[in-house]
């Protein structure tokens, strides 16, 4: 209330009896208009005189009519106020708000201990949002480029993460450039850290940061690496959904990393829908192009060599020399790959000239429709002309291959054989038979690498089963190499490891081979050595399979948990098995939860309970965790055969089956449980906690060495 309001009641009259005090109250003014039965309380006061001092000083401030009038409403009775009645009526009812509960949750100790852990987990997450203070000198995003990239080249992807993440934009809060990421999802492509990658790439798009050929490469890549090929896939095509909105062009590099995802993750099919948008774009294909064509060709597991190999001979057709890496995809093709249909594999590599006049290599084309005149196919046209016929005949139908008319077929067979009589006997069929189950001067020799180098007295292809086989079709050991001999390609440990994979078990051949690496000048390693016991043992030659033991001690080969997993196979005796656990411990060596499974598969191929308790006991003495895969298999051999009634009649062979029972069901309850860990916890960056440790021990501390 300022001044002049004040003047205004106390120039205004007052009721008599009322002192001044009480007539400034606003309680005072309904007390005297609306509450007569308080009014004689306020006339029992008795009057205070207001001092001539005070009076003397605010007359100067007398209002005219407008005073008047106020003070008279502070003489008339003002009507009760309706919220006041309200609150008087409402008093004392507010406890049946609250009284009508009926339900009340009592705290306990548990709760309030969970109560304060999601505080203290709470208060991680805000001490994790706070950056620390960065208290060093000043780096570039070339520098943390560098070193992310020296990072990633050691394998130490998770290291790279965290520098980028945490150093750089929280600590530093430098602002990154497109190296910084492309750099760090190439690193998580060689890994197939999927969702990481397309995670910096959104970050990337975020800051308005330009991606680039490269970044598209390396998130291509990771879509070909991912574990998960079904949402890699469904990843990588909408990526390139979204670069096809946009009009980018690719390079052949990028291109490249496209083909690999769909020779992996998809099929053929896909494969050659990028390799013709390659042609159709301009660019050159080459030897790279094509090995990416065999990675497609082997995940078809029916007919992928005879895929393979139509590949193979439209990339000679072409010009291109093939290199290393596509001569170990041939070898995989044959290893992992069927024929297919022999009819339509007869029809389709044993006719070679008919398949060269339908594909026809692009310098041809050129120079006849410069001679001529009359053709305007440009080298692109003519290219792409070669890659829908490729595909033609590669997704031949049987019913087509079959169609033609039979007199090339009686013609070719009726040149072949006045050439069969003069070289075997009358009664030799003119059949491609696999090269083992022949005798050896009536094979012709067959190389379908090379188109010209089939005999004309060979008109179909017999029964092609085995990795032997199909290694037969190609030249065998000797005509494989000197295939490889005659590019000028020298073969490597990796040839000779998948040609240790496709040469018959106890043939010359697979005799040879140690002889024909030392030939060449390969170093042999582990890895090809625990390919041949691994043979060895599939075969049930044990005996042959520990003879390689001397023969790796004597070239300074350390046995790793490979080469004793490779010897359990063939321990398929009770003694066997266990003397292999007790050697292992001799040699210091501890056996895995691996090694373990495969001794427990092979005790349940021979029904051979006591042998499964006995592994089980030296499982449980070692204290080797249990995997899933462990469990499936124990669970399998605790069952009861669907046929089984052990009241009816007794079977040898499931007598100690009760006795396994009960040995298993204790034995789960002591033994440690291994967790199958994910494919990305790795690369996973580390919590504030582990990191705090990880500094304390020293081990974060290289990179303040790098400085």
């Amino acid at each position: 209330m300022d001044l002049v309001r004040l003047a205004r009641l106390f120039a205004g009259p007052r009721p008599a009896g009322l002192p001044i005090p009480q007539s400034l109250s606003p309680r005072g003014v309904w007390w005297t208009g609306g509450r007569v039965g308080l009014a004689w309380q306020r006339n029992l006061q008795p009057a205070r005189p207001v001092s001539a001092a005070f009076s003397s000083s605010l007359s100067w401030m007398a209002l005219g009519q407008g005073s008047r009038k106020m003070s008279t409403q502070h003489s008339q009775p003002s009507p009760p106020a309706p919220q006041d009645e309200e609150e008087e009526e409402s008093f004392g009812t507010l406890s049946d708000k609250y009284s009508s509960r009926r339900i009340f949750q009592k705290s306990t100790a548990e709760l309030y201990n969970l109560r304060l852990r999601e505080q203290a987990v709470e208060d991680d997450e805000e001490r994790e949002t706070e950056p620390r203070a960065w208290q060093g000198r000043r780096n570039t995003p070339y520098w943390y480029f560098l070193q992310c990239k020296r990072l990633v080249k050691e394998g130490k992807l998770a290291m790279a993460l965290d520098l980028f993440e945490r150093q750089m934009l929280k600590e530093e809060r430098l602002q990154p450039l497109e190296y910084n990421y492309s750099v760090l999802i190439g690193g998580c492509g060689r890994v197939g850290y999927l969702k990481k990658a397309f995670k910096l790439y959104n970050d990337m798009k975020k800051r308005q940061l330009e991606p680039s050929d490269a970044t598209y490469t390396a998130l291509f890549n990771v879509c070909a690496e991912s574990p998960w090929k079904d949402s890699a896939l469904q990843s990588a095509l909408k990526l390139r959904q979204q670069l096809q909105a946009r009009s980018f062009q690719l390079n052949l590099k990028t291109y490249h990393a496209l083909l690999k995802v769909a020779a992996r993750c998809a099929d053929l099919r896909m494969c050659l829908d990028v390799f013709k948008e390659i042609i159709h774009k301009g660019h050159l294909v080459t030897s790279e192009t094509f090995s990416f064509l065999l990675m497609g060709c082997i995940q078809d597991k029916e007919t992928g060599f005879r895929y393979a190999l139509q590949v193979w001979r439209q990339m000679l057709h072409l010009g291109l020399k093939p290199d290393r890496q596509n001569y170990n995809l041939l070898l995989g093709a044959a290893r992992d790959c069927g024929l297919g249909d022999p009819a339509v594999a007869s029809r389709l590599l044993l006719r070679p000239q008919e398949e060269m006049a339908l594909l026809q290599p692009p310098a041809r084309g050129r120079r006849r429709a410069g001679k001529k005149g009359q053709s305007n196919l440009s080298a692109g046209m003519a290219a792409r002309l070669h890659a829908e016929a490729l595909e033609k005949q590669l997704f031949l139908e049987p019913s087509q291959a079959l169609e033609g008319s039979p007199e090339p077929w009686d013609a070719q067979a009726s040149k072949a054989q006045p050439e069969m009589e003069s070289k075997t006997q009358a009664d030799h069929p003119a059949v491609l038979a696999p090269l083992a189950l022949r005798p050896p001067p009536l094979e012709p020799e067959v190389n379908l690498l090379t188109p010209g180098a089939v005999p004309s007295a060979v008109v179909s292809f017999g029964t092609v089963a085995t990795p032997a086989d199909r290694l037969a079709l190609i030249g065998g050991l000797e005509g494989f190499l000197g295939m490889m001999a005659e590019h000028g390609l020298q073969p490597d440990i990796k040839t000779f490891t998948l040609l240790a994979e496709v040469v018959e078990p106890g043939s010359p051949a697979e005799a040879s081979l140690l002889s024909t690496l030392d030939a060449h000048g390969v170093e042999a390693d582990v890895t090809f050595f625990n390919t041949l016991l691994r043979k060895k043992s599939k075969w049930g030659d044990l005996e042959g399979a520990k003879a390689l033991l001397p023969v790796l001690a004597k070239r300074g080969i350390v046995p790793d948990q490979r080469t004793f997993c490779n010897l359990a196979i063939g321990c398929c005796q009770r003694k066997d098995g266990l003397q292999l656990l007790v050697d292992m411990k001799k040699s210091q060596v501890t056996p895995n939860t691996h090694i373990y499974s495969t001794l427990i598969n092979a005790a349940i191929k021979k029904l051979d309970y006591a042998y499964l308790i006995d592994i089980l006991k030296d499982m449980r003495q070692s204290q080797v965790p249990v995997n899933e895969v462990v469990i499936h298999q124990l669970e399998f051999a605790a069952q009861y055969p669907p046929t089984f009634d052990q009241y009816k009649g007794k079977n040898t062979y499931l007598e100690k089956i009760n006795g396994f029972r009960a040995y298993y069901k204790q034995w789960l309850k002591v033994m440690p449980a291994e967790e199958t860990p994910h494919p990305w916890q790795e690369f996973q960056t580390k919590s504030p906690k582990e990191r705090d440790k990880s500094e304390d021990t020293g081990v974060d501390r290289g990179h303040e060495g790098q400085r």
